[in-house]
């Protein structure tokens, strides 16, 4: 077959070739496999990144939620007939206590008052030993005490009741951040309904983000050009809460939505609603915030949530929206609309009546005043308390486990401490050369030696250097009891009336140190009695029987009073060259308060788990350290202190027979003001001077016991009554020649003596004496001391 023959072909008439088709470019498949890449890989990242978010959700929300903080309380007053405490005070107490005034006792933690008796409805409280019921009880008053008490829901007298202790700090973690955690079946039903009305009305019904939410907040933001509402459920109020931050933008709103979806899927709706209720923001309480209902309610209202009355429950609720811009106290009246349209929410939602909605209305919105319930209010306080917590806890359990601390401290009398010491310093700066003046006291139960209140110095609220603690300052002659209780546990050597010599002394040292100390006045006195070398605070009589007694042996005795700082065995040390800080003072004199009998100080009654279990309590301990009789002679020369030597300007304000035992100490240029002293109930050491150890122009009588006596009068409703041992025999004096007397001889006195001590001869002026002639003493002042 022919072929055809055409131009262009191979050769000069090539063949005619079919057309081929042109090779497809990879462009498209490429596309594909680039957008599966894309999609794939951004799946991945995704699954990983909600696999992150899960991790955290469920580390979060199924480990420890929460870290609270260790809350720190006060002593709790116990009320009974016959207890100091006038109407006004009371009231006062309760206002402290959170109590808001309520003549329909709606909740607990209220009250009213009429005229001398007051009603109140005490809260509900889990002590250390026990736990006490609400009670409605009328307080009668007469002008200066509690008459009785009725408990009017049983109209039977009460014999005693103890109010809920006020909360006088915490314990923060490194967060500041509170809460009173509750069970969602702890909450009442109007709380559960004000949130579902209010916040997130399809809650049982959504799966974690409300659509119609979103839309209507996206609206509303477009119109605004920014982000200006969030339309979040509750769901997603709790993931904002729980684990991101405050700030508005829309990564965090994307988060926000994946963790919500995330919490929906893994956990329950009571169990996302139980959370939030502890979780969400409501307020600010100073650098603490608060968080939860629970807390809040508190907060704000001083009553347990429990309790509180339906217009107070839409006050919690509305503020949830903004706790800053509701907030009750700074703006009332944007608060009470708020709160009324959370009402009308209500109403609309048929969860109350429209009757139930105008009464709330028409209630105002009675919230308690802002005392700022967890702030550290006594910082010198609860630092003791800490440094004793620390000997038995970590630190992480102090700041996250919840921790109740029940201390010693009497807030009444912390309060009329710090304002003694305001008032006074001030005073005291007026005298000439006397400024910058700085001072730390201690406050014991004298039975105990628990602590009652403390001061670490001159402003109450100052958390720096704690002077009650960490202040070591020579002690002048606070020491000087100690010198003569030494002597007297050798009594057939010293006894009260033994004859002191008070002529110069000169104590030659190694060295060349020889030491030859002077007399405050600068005078000698002679012989003397050895109570009056103690009550004048004679420095030549001390030394004389320090040096006979050995200052080794005085500084044992010092140690055994409870003292277990290491001094120096110098002779100066007999005249307190020895330095201790004021709490180191005060667990001396506690001893010497305790009749010879040591009792440690403490800070701290019990620790109590937030489970209520006891962990830890902190028993009256007790022991015999040195000779009751012995202590007891030198409490008597104490006295004596008091009514006839440096302290007796106490008398110028307390009544003759009340039986005050004391010490001032002054030390070298008036750099150091102590006294240290006790009533029947409370023992205070006071110290006064300055921080640049200048000298502060004031001796222990009249700067130091100028504190304390205005102190003591306030807080001290019992005198000194002293008991002797079975082996103190007291007798009549005659001080002419310290030999046995009766009562007919003129200027004879009673004096105690360890039994066979005593003196055996007659002074003169008995002829004849008599079986009465001996006797034992009951109360020592009232017979002439």
């Amino acid at each position: 077959m022919a072929e055809r023959l055409t131009k262009g072909g191979s050769g000069r008439y090539g063949t005619k070739t079919p057309k081929q088709k042109p090779k497809s470019k990879p462009t498209f498949t490429w596309l594909k496999t680039t957008i599966l890449i894309v999609i794939v890989g951004f799946a991945l990242v995704l699954a990983s990144y909600l696999g992150y978010l899960d991790y955290n959700i469920r580390k979060q929300f199924e480990g420890k939620r929460w870290a609270i903080p260790a809350r720190v309380y006060a002593s709790p007053v116990e009320l009974y007939a016959g207890y100091n405490l006038p109407a006004d005070q009371f009231e006062e107490l309760l206002q402290g206590l959170h109590y808001r005034q309520d003549a329909e006792l709606s909740s607990e933690g209220t009250y009213f008052r009429q005229g001398q008796q007051i009603v109140v409805k005490t809260r509900d409280f889990t002590f250390w030993d026990q736990q006490q019921s609400s009670l409605t009880v009328r307080v009668s008053f007469n002008d200066t005490s509690i008459t009785n008490l009725v408990d009017t829901v049983r109209s039977k007298n009460v014999a005693i009741i103890r109010l809920d202790p006020e909360q006088i700090g915490s314990l923060y973690p490194t967060i500041k951040e509170d809460r009173i955690l509750i069970k969602l079946e702890e909450a009442p039903d109007t709380l559960i309904k004000g949130l579902l009305a209010s916040e997130d009305r399809d809650f049982y019904d959504h799966f974690g983000v409300s659509i119609k939410g979103i839309a209507r907040a996206m609206w509303a933001n477009a119109k605004a050009g920014g982000i200006v509402q969030g339309g979040s459920t509750i769901t997603q109020q709790l993931a904002k809460n729980f684990y991101l931050s405050s700030e508005r933008s829309f990564t965090r709103k994307i988060n926000e939505v994946f963790m919500s979806l995330i919490l929906e899927y893994r956990y329950s709706k009571d169990e996302i609603l139980g959370a939030y209720l502890n979780e969400v923001y409501l307020g600010q309480d100073g650098a603490s915030a608060v968080h939860g209902f629970g807390l809040a309610s508190e907060f704000y209202f001083g009553s347990a949530l429990k309790d509180l009355p339906l217009e107070h429950v839409a006050s919690l609720v509305a503020l949830v929206r903004g706790p800053s811009y509701y907030d009750p106290r700074r703006y009332p009246d944007r608060a009470l609309q708020r709160r009324n349209l959370v009402l009308d929410e209500m109403e609309a939602e048929g969860y109350i009546t429209a009757k139930q909605a105008l009464e709330a209305k028409e209630k105002s919105l009675s919230v308690i005043a802002n005392t700022h319930r967890s702030t550290n209010r006594y910082p010198g306080f609860l630092d003791l308390v800490k440094r004793q917590l620390r000997q038995e806890y970590h630190e992480e359990d102090l700041t996250s486990e919840g921790l109740r601390i029940f201390t010693t401290m009497d807030t009444r009398a912390q309060n009329i401490l710090e304002k003694t010491v305001e008032k006074k310093l001030a005073q005291l700066e007026k005298l000439p050369k006397t400024e910058n003046l700085q001072t730390a006291v201690v406050v014991t139960r004298r039975d105990s030696g628990e602590i009652a209140a403390l001061m670490s110095g001159r402003e109450a609220s100052d958390a720096g250097f704690n002077r009650a603690i960490d202040a070591v300052r020579p002690i002048g002659s606070l020491i000087k009891p100690v010198v003569y209780l030494t002597a007297l546990e050798y009594p057939n050597k010293y006894t009260i009336t033994t004859p002191i010599s008070d002529a110069s002394v000169f104590v030659k040292g190694t060295n060349g140190n020889d030491w030859s100390p002077e007399n405050y006045d600068h005078q000698e006195h002679g012989v003397i009695g050895l109570h009056s070398a103690l009550a004048h605070s004679y420095n030549h009589a001390t030394v004389r029987i320090g040096m006979d007694i050995g200052v080794a042996r005085i500084a044992k005795t010092l140690k055994s009073l409870g003292v277990s700082r290491p001094v120096e065995l110098y002779p100066s040390f007999l005249l307190g060259a020895a330095q201790l800080t004021p709490i180191e003072v005060t667990q001396m004199y506690q001893t010497l308060a305790g009749d010879g009998f040591l009792t440690p100080l403490k800070a701290i009654r019990a620790v109590v788990a937030a489970d209520g279990q006891r962990l830890q309590s902190y028993p009256f301990t007790v022991r015999q350290v040195v000779d009751p009789a012995a202590t007891y002679i030198t409490n008597t020369m104490l006295q004596e202190v008091m009514h006839q030597g440096t302290g007796k300007s106490a008398y110028s304000t307390f009544p003759y027979d009340y039986g005050l035992i004391g010490k001032t100490g002054t030390t070298n240029d008036s750099k150091d003001s102590w006294f240290a002293g006790y009533s029947g109930d409370y023992l205070a050491v006071v110290w006064v001077g300055r921080d640049d150890n200048k000298p502060a122009g004031l001796t222990g009588s009249t700067g130091a016991l100028q504190v304390w006596i205005p102190l003591m009068k306030q807080i001290s409703t019992q005198p000194v009554v002293l008991t002797p041992p079975d082996n103190v025999k007291t007798v009549w004096v005659d001080p002419a020649n310290g030999l046995l007397a009766n009562a007919e001889c003129a200027g004879a006195r009673q004096y105690p003596y360890i039994a066979g001590s005593e003196p055996s001869e007659y002074s003169p002026c008995i002829d004849s004496p008599g079986e009465g002639d001996k006797t034992w003493l009951d109360n020592l002042l009232p017979n002439g001391l």
